[in-house]
């Protein structure tokens, strides 16, 4: 496990925060309806409602601004896109995805506070600047033209994406990881970035708390210079 840097300290670059996170699960691909997908997809969509509105949204108040309070949120909607079945997707295949079922409704209309929480099935890889889930990463956040913020969370079909976990407590300890860091930095590096080490999550990655009965991530805290 990764240890965090004595160093570390974030700094706000003056972008926006999603203040009140409203967090929306998209679960992208056909597996997602087969038996097995259909209880995974329960599981996380009961995590979503729980962490959304959690302790984990109190510890990230620290890093409120004046025109950004931020606070507990909710997870409102869940969404089965089953329009794929490939083995390797792309990032920009993803945004394309999540830009067009916005545009036509499937999805709710991006706002502020929305966060498109995407989750891959087992056996899919994507891409992304030139990396891959389970080579690279285990999962991201970004936008889509600034304005649609979204995370990627890919299924830990690798020792890499474990770290020492199983399967769900890892889905839920990245799928934190990506949150929190969305919430405080929604276009990366334009709200609270470290430029030696990242971001909240990368600060602190693999080190792990309970929530309730969910494995989440530890953040990292300036107030307390450790991650909690």
């Amino acid at each position: 496990m990764a240890g965090a840097p004595p160093v570390a300290s974030l700094i706000y670059k003056g972008g926006p925060l999603i203040s009140s996170v409203n967090i929306i699960s998209v679960f992208w691909g056909d597996w997602w309806n087969k038996p097995s997908g259909v209880d995974l997809r329960s599981e996380l969509n009961n995590f979503l409602t729980y962490i959304a509105d959690s302790p984990l949204m109190d510890e990230l108040a620290e890093y409120s601004t004046a025109e950004y309070r931020i606070g507990r949120g909710r997870h409102s909607t869940s969404i089965v896109i089953s329009d794929t079945s490939v083995n390797t997707v792309s990032d920009d295949a993803l945004q394309k995805m999540l830009a067009e079922n916005v545009g036509n409704g499937t999805l709710p209309k991006e706002n502020p506070s929305n966060l498109y929480v995407t989750f891959l099935p087992s056996g899919e890889t994507i891409t992304k600047d030139g990396g891959a889930s389970c080579s690279t990463f285990c999962g991201y956040h970004d936008s889509v033209d600034f304005k649609i913020f979204y995370a990627v969370i890919a299924y830990p079909d690798c020792a890499g994406c474990l770290g020492g976990l199983n399967p769900f407590d890892a889905i839920t300890s990245v799928c934190t990881h990506e949150i929190c860091e969305a919430i405080t930095d929604p276009i990366p590096g334009n709200g609270w970035y470290d430029n030696n080490f990242g971001e909240i999550g990368d600060i602190c990655a693999w080190k792990t708390k309970k929530i309730g009965k969910y494995t989440v991530q530890l953040e990292w805290s300036n107030k307390q210079n450790s991650c909690m």
